[in-house]
């Protein structure tokens, strides 16, 4: 279900407090986030120009992404995170902890 896991992707936490989670994610080329569930809605903000490799459980998916373009998921999403690029990359994601907050700005809730 997972990548193998052999470079972990570096977590910094920004920000964490009622109403969201702000954190930084360093990715070497290979390194991963390890699989995990959203349990909020979320939105990322590329801070350089890569691929991520998704693997949803049963697929791997490549998705090329430029430096400073955002994309936002659902609460409930399940996935593992592979920087496919080969050069570091990092994003900064933001975790809408209160699903009225992420409806007031569009995001449909879970």
């Amino acid at each position: 279900m997972a990548f193998t896991c052999t470079i972990p992707a570096s977590p910094t936490l920004q920000q964490d407090d009622a109403n969201v989670r702000i954190t930084r994610w360093d990715f070497q080329p290979g390194a991963v986030t390890g699989w995990h569930t959203h349990g909020w809605p979320y939105f990322v903000i590329m801070l350089d120009e890569g691929t991520l490799r998704i693997h949803d459980g049963a697929a791997e998916t490549d998705v090329p992404l430029a430096r400073g373009q955002t994309y936002s998921r659902k609460a409930g999403v399940q996935h593992d995170v592979m920087n496919a690029s080969p050069h570091p990359i990092a994003f900064v994601e933001i975790e809408l902890k209160r699903p009225e907050a992420a409806a007031a700005i569009g995001l449909p809730e879970a």
